[in-house]
C-alpha cells in the first residue's frame, strides 16, 4: 500500500530541514509567536512545506492536518489522512534544546497505521507500523511494565504535593518524546489534562501502543483521529499494570477541568 523506506526517508529529511535551522547547531532562527506562549518558526513552515508536497506524492489518496496548515474540513471524508507535527516541541527547538521531533503518522479509518518520529537533535528515529511493533534506530521497543503505581517515573519538570509518591524525569518539551519514552521504558506514565491535539500524538501513541503500553485519553477511554474537532481532552499513556490506578488518581482532577 505503501512504500514504508520513502516514507522513513522523507520524515528522515524533514529532520534534516529542521536540524539545518535549529539554534541549538548554532544557526540563526526567526521565530514569533501565533498566540501568546505558542511560538512558531520559519523551520516549522519549511518542514510541513516539505512534508506535504512529499507525502502527498507518495500517497496521493491521503488527506492532510497538520498544526502549520489550515484545518480543511474535506478531510474527515477520507479513509487515510496524515496527521503531522512539523515540529513538536518548539519552544525547545527556538531556545536550541533539544526536546523536539518531526511527528507523522498516516491514519487509517480513525486509526494510526504507520507513525514516525524524527528527532535528530538526539540522533533518535522512532518507528511503528500497526500490528508490527515499534523500534527506536531499529531496536525493538518493550515499553514499561511497572507493577506498582507509587513510584511511577514522569516526565516533568515538578510534582504536584498531591503526585509526591511519583518520580520525576527528563521532561523534553516535545509531547510526542515524552510518549516514546513510555515505549522505551525510560518513564512509566505521561498525562495530561488540557485539550490536545491530533497531530501532536498520532505518531507517537503508536509507537507506544505497538510497544506494548496502554494508550487512553484522561479519563481511560479510546482515543480516535481525523474526527471534525481534531482534539481530544488529555492523553494517558502507561504501563498496562498501572493505568485503572493512574485513570483514578486523575479522575477528579479532569472533571473539573473538562
Amino acid at each position: 500500500m505503501i512504500d514504508r523506506s520513502r516514507l522513513e526517508e522523507i520524515v528522515r529529511e524533514a529532520g534534516r530541514i529542521a536540524l539545518s535551522r535549529w539554534p541549538g547547531a548554532g544557526h540563526a532562527l526567526t521565530s514569533w509567536d501565533k498566540s501568546p506562549n505558542n511560538p512558531v518558526s520559519e523551520a516549522d513552515i519549511e518542514v510541513d512545506r516539505f512534508l506535504k508536497r512529499e507525502l502527498h506524492h507518495l500517497l496521493p489518496a491521503a488527506a492532510w492536518l497538520s498544526e502549520e496548515t489550515a484545518d480543511d474540513k474535506i478531510r474527515t471524508g477520507s479513509g487515510l489522512i496524515w496527521l503531522v507535527d512539523p515540529i513538536d516541541g518548539t519552544r525547545d527547538f527556538v531556545r536550541g534544546r533539544d526536546g523536539w521531533a518531526v511527528s507523522v503518522a498516516l491514519v487509517s479509518g480513525g486509526k494510526p497505521l504507520i507513525g514516525m518520529l524524527a528527532a535528530p537533535a538526539r540522533a533518535e528515529e522512532w518507528v511503528a507500523v500497526a500490528g508490527q511493533g515499534a523500534t527506536l534506530n531499529g531496536r525493538r521497543l518493550r515499553a514499561s511494565t511497572r507493577a506498582e503505581f507509587a513510584g511511577a517515573r514522569v516526565p516533568v519538570h515538578s510534582l504536584p504535593r498531591e503526585d509526591a509518591d511519583l518520580v520525576a524525569v527528563e521532561q523534553p518539551n516535545s509531547i510526542a518524546l515524552r510518549i516514546a519514552m513510555v515505549a522505551d521504558d525510560r518513564a512509566d506514565l505521561v498525562a495530561t489534562l488540557r485539550w490536545g491535539y491530533e497531530w501532536d500524538i498520532a505518531a507517537a501513541t503508536l509507537i507506544a501502543r505497538e510497544a506494548g503500553a496502554d494508550v487512553t485519553d484522561a479519563f481511560g477511554r479510546p482515543l480516535a483521529y481525523n474526527k471534525h474537532d481534531p482534539r481530544d481532552f488529555g492523553v494517558l499513556v502507561c504501563s498496562p499494570a498501572i493505568h485503572a490506578a493512574a485513570v483514578e488518581r486523575l479522575a477528579e482532577r479532569a472533571k473539573a477541568l473538562r
